[in-house]
């Protein structure tokens, strides 16, 4: 059966929501659409993730003014992806903070990155005019660094390659409050396209050792508490080991990427079906899976024409 390309069908507008999750931290979640976090500190604000557009940005901005009037003076791009980062220019006067691997990506992969993600899923590219060009990076860190907003401490660090090889978290050390980015998905799917399947899977152990007391994962509800913290990491958990299994099974039996997919599916669907993104993921991730399973070390670049192509042949 045909199914509409990637998340060109998905024009719904989604409910957003404001929690605080901790004193002056803030998740801003859309029903399973990119997730933005909020940390106010004493003299200014930190934004974790910027959205996809100025114009979408402003909403977070909105919200953030609801609550504060200290000045946005950080915007933290956990990872390099187009919905994440391409908002950053909303956030007038911010210095914009990646890990060192995040910016390395930008300049091998951003342009194809952003052509690729605004013709997979254009209803989060709304007032997709409205982005001036890629964003850079004005601050980068090859670990671990500390932002301070006044006494309050931000510790970013880089604690291993996952949804891609830059991710970062940003921990609250005051509140032990994690956001994770798209290292944690909650009842979304993960986007494996870029990942590092068996890597994530290791890098999610570290992220466990900080018994975070609540987490704002990169899609999906706020997990306010450290028994929902621990079932995201482990829902996470549970569909990168399912994914790469099955692609490990079907590289060492020699089937071929379309066979590996209709294996995957057999596996994947009973168990995850249901998760936002999920159709939209699935031969992407399948895709990754089915190279790194082959030896593929580094994620191959996608392009809007390699999209189509791999999407034709996969759900054609």
């Amino acid at each position: 059966m045909n199914k509409g390309f990637a998340s060109t069908g998905d024009m719904v507008e989604k409910k957003i929501s404001f929690d605080e999750i901790g004193p002056g931290l803030y998740a801003f979640t859309a029903e399973g659409d990119p997730n933005s976090g909020i940390i106010v500190g004493d003299d200014g604000v930190m934004v974790v993730d910027a959205q996809a557009t100025p114009v979408m940005a402003l909403e977070v901005i909105e919200r953030v003014r609801k609550v504060t009037d200290k000045p946005i003076k950080y915007v933290l791009l956990s990872h390099y992806h187009a919905v994440r980062v391409l908002g950053a220019s909303a956030y007038e006067g911010a210095e914009i903070i990646a890990s060192n691997a995040t910016r390395t990506m930008i300049a091998e992969r951003g342009q194809q990155d952003m052509d690729s993600e605004i013709g997979r899923f254009p209803r989060l590219f709304r007032a997709v005019e409205s982005i001036p060009g890629l964003t850079w990076p004005t601050i980068t860190f090859p670990r671990q660094m500390s932002v301070y907003l006044g006494r309050r401490e931000v510790r970013i660090m880089h604690i291993g390659r996952g949804h891609t090889a830059g991710d970062v978290i940003a921990q609250v050390p005051d509140s032990n409050v994690v956001f994770s980015g798209d290292l944690v998905e909650y009842h979304s799917a993960c986007y494996c396209g870029d990942a590092h399947l068996r890597d994530w899977q290791q890098t999610l152990d570290r992220l466990s050792e900080l018994k975070p007391q609540a987490l704002v994962p990169g899609r999906g509800a706020a997990l306010a508490t450290p028994d929902k913290v621990a079932d995201g990491i482990a829902m996470t958990r549970d569909f990168l080991f399912t994914l790469y299994g099955v692609a490990r099974t079907c590289v060492d039996k020699g089937y071929t990427l379309k066979q590996t997919f209709n294996e995957t599916r057999k596996v994947m669907d009973p168990k995850f079906k249901s998760f936002a993104i999920y159709e939209h993921c699935l031969p992407f991730n399948v895709s990754r899976a089915y190279d790194e399973a082959r030896g593929i070390d580094w994620p191959v670049i996608w392009t809007a024409e390699r999209d189509r192509e791999m999407w034709a042949a996969l759900q054609g």
